[in-house]
C-alpha cells in the first residue's frame, strides 16, 4: 500500500476544492497583473509621465493628431515637417493598431466623463497591456501543460526583464501592445488545432490583422504558422482539424491584413509571404488526396493520386520561384538576409547595422533579461518531448527559431522571451508537481525480504518488474536510472522535498529581486532625461535634451529647418515642433547618406549642401564634457559609411583613421577627421571650459588639442547647460559676395565699435589676407595648373569632391561648360581687387557662326546658379567673325552669377 509523506484533509468535498482552486487561480492572476503594472512605473516615480526613447514621440505625435482630429484627419494626414522639403504621407506609411487603440481607450475614457489627457493614456499603456500578455501567456501554457504551469509562466513574463525593457510606462511603442497579439494569436491557433474548430482559427486569423495593424514584426507570426504546421505534415499528422485551424487562419488572416494600407498587397506579393501561400495550397492539394483516397479503393489509382499530388506541390514551388524571378513577387529583403548573415548589412545596408538594437546579441544580455530561465527553458523543452503532443511541437519550433534569431539581433530577445517563460513554467510546475505530491514509492516487504536473501550473482538474479511513474518527471527521471531495474522510482520523506522545495522558492526569490532591479536600475529610464548620483546619494536630474528643445520651440521660426543626425528627428518633431531633414522612419536612404555627407565633410563641402536645403540650424549631441557615451562623436562612423555607400568617390572610411588605423579626436587625429563639419562643431570651444589646462574627453578618455577648431560657415547659437546639446546656425550669404571665411576674418578684426582709422587698418590686414589666400589655394580646393591635380578646368570640374578650384598662372585654351551650382573659381594673383594683377588666362577662338549659337560660342559657359570667378581673363580671339555672327568671351544663362576681377576680351 502506498504511503504517504504528509497527510492531507480528506474530508472536503471536490466540489468544495474546484471552487477553491479556482477563486486561487482568479487571486493569483489578479495579483500577477497588479505585479506587471507596478513594476513598470518606477519611470513615472523616479522621473515623470514622459515618453521615453525615439520612436514613441512620433507615435504620441500621430496620436495627438488623431485625439484631436479625428480618425479620417489621422488616415490623410501629410507631414510636411518630416523629410525636408520631401515631406511625409503619414497614414500610408505606418502600421496604425497602436494609435488606434489608445484612441479609442481616450474616445472611451472621455465618454465615461473621465478626462483623461492623451499622453497619459500614451504613458501607461504598455503597463496596461503587460497584464494583458500575462493573462494571455497563462491561456496559452495552460494548453501546453496545466493551471499551475500557466500562472508560472504568466507570473515569469509579468516581471522578467526581456519583456519589460520594451514595456515599461512611457515606452509607448509598437510592441507595447504587440506581445499581447503574438501571444493571444498562438493561443487562438494552438486551441483552434485542438479542436479543429472554425472559430477559434477565425479569431486567430482577426488577432492576425490587428498584429499586422501594430507591428512590422507580423512575419514572425507569418512563417511560424506555417512553419509548424508544414513540420505536422512531414511527421504524418495530418488531420481534418489542421485543415479547418490553417484554412480559416490564413483565408480570413490574409485578407484582413491586407486592409492595413501600408501593407497593401504584400501578403501576396513579396517572399516573406509565400512560405504561408505555399503550405495553404499545400494543405488544399493533401485534403483533396485524402477526400478522393477515402472514395477510391484502387491501389494503383492511390499510387496516381500520390504522384499527382507530388507533382503538383513540386509546380507549385517551381511557379513561386518562376514569379520571383520575373519580378512579380519581390525577393527578400535586405533586412532578412541580416539575419542569416550578420556581415551582410554592415556591408550593403550599413543604416540597418548603424542602430544598436540590430547588433547581435551578447551572453550576458541573456542572463540580464532571463536570469534563472535561461537554464530552465532548454528544460522544459526537453519535456516537451516526452509526450509531444501537436501543441507541444509548436513550442519546439518556436523555441529553436526565436533562440537563433535573438541571437543575431538583440531586439528579437522580445520574441525570444515568452517561449522562455512558457517551457521555463513547464520544467518548474513539473519539479513542483513531483515534489509536492505526498505519495511515496511503494516498497512490498515481500520484496525487502528477497532482496535481503537473494543471490548476489546477477546471472541468477531475478529482475523485477520496473513500476511505472505517475509524477511529471518520472518519465525523464526512468531515462537517467534505467539501468536500476527492479528498484521504485519517487520522492521518499519530507527531508528531500523540503530541500528541494526551498532551493526552488530561493530561486524564485532572488528571480524576482533580479528583475525589480533590473527594472529599476536599467529599464526605467527614459533617454530625453539623464539622471546621475550626487555625493550625498540624492538623484541629479540632468535634462539638457529636454532644455535645448524648449530653446528651439521658444527661439527659433516655425519654419526653421533643423538639420541632426536621423536618430533625434522625432523627438525634434515632437518636443521643439520643427521641419527636419531626417529622422527615425529611415525611409530614404540617399536623404540620410547627404546629412551625413555634410557631417562628415569640411565645412566649405557642407556650406552649399546646408543652404541647398534651406538648413537654419544644425543640432548635434555632444557627451565629452559629461561623459555621455551616446553622442554624435560615437555614431560619426556610421554617419561616414552610409555617406559612403552614395559617394565612395568623395568620402572614404579609412581617411577618418590615423595611419596607424585608430580612431581618435587628439592631437593625432587624422586631417580629414579635424576638417569635418561634426568634429569642429563638437569641440569648438571645448577647451575654453578647462581654463588653460589640457582639455579632456571623457568619453574617447583622449586629450583634445587645446586650440580648438573654429567655425567660418556656422555659429553657435545654443548650448545645453551639461553641453549634451549643440545647436549651431547656419550663416546666410555675405551680402558683399565675399567668401564666408574672408568676411568672417574681417569680422573679426574690424567690430562695429572700432573706429573709422582702425576700420581702415582692417581692411589693409583683410586686403591682405585676402592677397595671401589667392595667391594660394584656399583649404580644401582643386588645384588646376601643372601642380595642381589636373591640367585644365574643364577636366577638374568632373571633380565634385569639392567646390572650389584654384587655377595656377597660365594660359590654357579650352573651351569650360559650368553645369554645377554653387561653385567659386579663383585664378591665382597678386592683386585680387583689380585685374590687371591677373596671371591666368582662359581663351578660345569660336564664333556663334561655327557654335550654332551665342552661347555655344562662349569660352566660358555658365548654366547653373551661385557660380562666382575671380580674377580671370577669358579672351574668345576669333576676332571680327566675317559672317553677322559674335565670338563671345562669357556666356551667363542662370541666375545669381557674381564676377569679380575679370577681364573679358570677344566681339559682341
Amino acid at each position: 500500500m502506498a504511503t504517504q509523506a504528509y497527510s492531507l484533509p480528506s474530508d472536503i468535498s471536490p466540489t468544495t476544492v474546484a471552487n477553491t482552486r479556482s477563486l486561487l487561480r482568479i487571486v493569483a492572476l489578479a495579483l500577477i497583473s497588479a505585479a506587471a503594472i507596478s513594476s513598470r512605473l518606477f519611470a513615472v516615480v523616479n522621473f515623470e509621465s514622459i515618453i521615453h526613447e525615439f520612436d514613441p514621440w512620433f507615435n504620441y505625435r500621430a496620436t495627438r493628431v488623431l485625439a484631436s482630429k479625428g480618425f479620417y484627419a489621422f488616415w490623410n494626414w501629410f507631414d510636411p515637417t518630416a523629410w525636408y522639403p520631401l515631406g511625409r504621407v503619414v497614414g500610408g506609411t505606418i502600421y496604425p493598431g497602436l494609435m488606434a487603440t489608445s484612441g479609442v481607450i481616450y474616445n472611451i475614457l472621455h465618454a465615461l466623463h473621465l478626462p483623461v489627457d492623451i499622453r497619459n493614456v500614451c504613458v501607461l499603456l504598455a503597463p496596461a497591456f503587460s497584464a494583458l500578455t500575462a493573462w494571455s501567456t497563462y491561456m496559452f501554457t495552460r494548453e501546453m501543460k496545466d493551471e499551475s504551469a500557466g500562472l508560472l509562466a504568466a507570473a515569469f513574463i509579468g516581471i522578467v526583464p526581456g519583456y519589460i525593457s520594451r514595456s515599461v510606462a512611457g515606452s509607448y511603442d509598437n510592441e507595447a501592445i504587440a506581445i499581447f497579439l503574438l501571444m493571444f494569436t498562438f493561443f487562438c491557433w494552438i486551441k483552434a488545432l485542438k479542436t479543429g474548430s472554425a472559430f477559434f482559427g477565425t479569431l486567430a486569423a482577426l488577432f492576425y490583422f490587428y498584429m499586422v495593424a501594430a507591428w512590422g514584426g507580423y512575419a514572425f507570426i507569418t512563417n511560424m504558422i506555417p512553419l509548424h504546421s508544414l513540420a505536422l505534415i512531414l511527421m504524418g499528422r495530418f488531420s481534418s482539424r489542421l485543415y479547418v485551424a490553417y484554412s480559416s487562419w490564413y483565408a480570413v488572416g490574409t485578407l484582413a491584413s491586407m486592409q492595413v494600407p501600408f501593407v497593401g498587397f504584400q501578403p501576396v506579393r513579396t517572399s516573406e509571404h509565400m512560405a504561408a501561400l505555399g503550405v495553404f495550397g499545400l494543405l488544399q492539394i493533401i485534403a483533396f488526396a485524402e477526400l478522393v483516397r477515402s472514395h477510391v479503393s484502387s491501389k494503383h489509382f492511390q499510387t496516381l493520386l500520390y504522384a499527382s499530388v507530388i507533382a503538383l506541390g513540386v509546380l507549385g514551388a517551381l511557379a513561386i520561384v518562376g514569379l520571383t524571378y520575373k519580378g512579380w513577387i519581390a525577393p527578400w529583403t535586405g533586412r532578412f538576409y541580416s539575419l542569416w548573415d550578420t556581415g551582410y548589412a554592415k556591408k550593403y545596408i550599413p543604416i540597418i547595422a548603424s542602430v544598436s538594437e540590430h547588433q547581435p546579441t551578447a551572453w550576458p544580455a541573456f542572463f540580464m533579461d532571463l536570469q534563472f530561465l535561461v537554464f530552465l527553458f532548454p528544460a522544459g523543452v526537453v519535456m516537451c518531448f516526452s509526450k509531444l503532443r501537436d501543441e507541444h511541437i509548436f513550442v519546439i519550433i518556436y523555441a529553436v527559431v526565436a533562440s537563433y534569431f535573438a541571437g543575431v539581433m538583440v531586439r528579437l530577445m522580445l520574441t525570444l522571451t515568452p517561449v522562455v517563460c512558457v517551457a521555463s513554467a513547464i520544467a518548474f510546475s513539473s519539479l513542483l508537481d513531483t515534489f509536492l505530491d505526498p505519495t511515496e514509492p511503494e516498497v512490498a516487504e515481500e520484496e525487502e525480504e528477497s532482496e535481503a536473501t537473494a543471490p548476489t550473482d546477477p546471472k541468477k538474479a531475478k529482475k523485477a518488474p520496473q513500476p511505472a511513474s505517475t509524477s511529471p518527471l518520472g518519465g525523464v527521471l526512468s531515462k537517467f536510472t534505467a539501468g536500476k531495474e527492479g528498484k521504485p522510482h519517487g520522492i521518499f520523506g519530507l527531508n528531500t522535498r523540503a530541500a528541494v522545495l526551498l532551493n526552488a522558492l530561493g530561486m524564485l526569490v532572488f528571480f524576482v529581486l533580479h528583475c525589480t532591479w533590473v527594472t529599476a536600475n536599467a529599464y526605467s529610464s527614459p533617454s530625453v532625461v539623464l539622471a546621475s548620483t550626487n555625493p550625498d546619494g540624492s538623484q541629479h536630474i540632468i535634462d539638457d535634451f529636454r532644455e535645448a528643445y524648449y530653446w528651439l520651440r521658444q527661439n527659433t521660426p516655425e519654419d526653421a529647418v533643423v538639420m541632426s543626425w536621423w536618430d533625434y528627428g522625432y523627438q525634434i518633431a515632437g518636443m521643439a515642433d520643427r521641419p527636419t531633414l531626417v529622422d527615425n522612419n529611415t525611409w530614404n536612404n540617399t536623404h540620410i547618406a547627404t546629412v551625413g555627407k555634410a557631417m562628415s565633410s569640411s565645412e566649405e563641402v557642407a556650406y552649399p549642401i546646408l543652404r541647398k536645403h534651406d538648413v537654419d540650424y544644425v543640432l548635434i549631441i555632444f557627451g565629452g564634457l559629461l561623459g555621455y557615451s551616446g553622442d554624435d562623436i560615437n555614431k560619426f562612423l556610421w554617419m561616414v559609411r552610409i555617406a559612403q555607400g552614395v559617394w565612395p568617390d568623395e568620402i572614404q572610411e579609412p581617411n577618418y583613421f590615423t595611419k596607424q588605423g585608430e580612431y581618435r579626436v587628439d592631437e593625432m587625429a587624422s586631417p580629414t577627421m579635424k576638417n569635418s563639419l561634426m568634429y569642429k562643431m563638437s569641440y569648438y570651444r571645448f577647451a575654453e571650459l578647462f581654463g588653460g589646462n589640457q582639455p579632456v574627453d571623457r568619453v574617447r578618455g583622449q586629450q583634445v588639442p587645446k586650440t580648438g577648431p573654429t567655425l567660418d560657415y556656422l555659429e553657435e547659437a545654443f548650448t545645453s547647460e551639461n553641453w549634451i546639446v549643440r545647436i549651431y546656425q547656419v550663416k546666410k550669404e555675405d551680402l558683399l559676395g565675399r567668401d564666408l571665411k574672408t568676411a568672417n576674418l574681417f569680422e573679426q578684426v574690424a567690430p562695429s565699435e572700432m573706429s573709422w582709422l582702425r576700420r581702415q587698418f582692417a581692411v589693409l590686414v583683410a586686403l591682405s589676407a585676402t592677397v595671401w589666400a589667392l595667391n594660394s589655394p584656399p583649404p580644401g580646393a582643386i588645384v588646376v595648373g601643372s601642380g595642381g591635380q589636373y591640367p585644365t578646368l574643364n577636366v577638374a570640374l568632373a571633380d565634385t569632391s569639392s567646390s572650389v578650384f584654384f587655377i595656377e598662372a597660365g594660359t590654357y585654351t579650352e573651351q569650360v561648360h559650368i553645369s554645377r551650382a554653387n561653385l567659386k573659381i579663383y585664378g591665382q594673383t597678386d592683386n585680387p581687387g583689380s585685374y590687371s594683377g591677373n596671371t591666368v588666362t582662359i581663351t578660345g577662338d569660336l564664333p556663334a557662326s561655327i557654335a550654332g549659337s551665342n552661347d555655344a560660342s562662349g569660352t566660358v559657359q555658365v548654366h547653373a546658379e551661385n557660380v562666382s570667378l575671380y580674377n580671370l581673363n577669358i579672351a574668345n580671339t576669333y576676332g571680327d567673325p566675317v559672317e553677322q555672327s559674335q565670338a563671345i568671351a562669357l556666356s551667363v544663362q542662370a541666375g545669381q552669377f557674381g564676377g569679380y576681377g575679370l577681364m573679358l576680351t570677344g566681339f559682341q
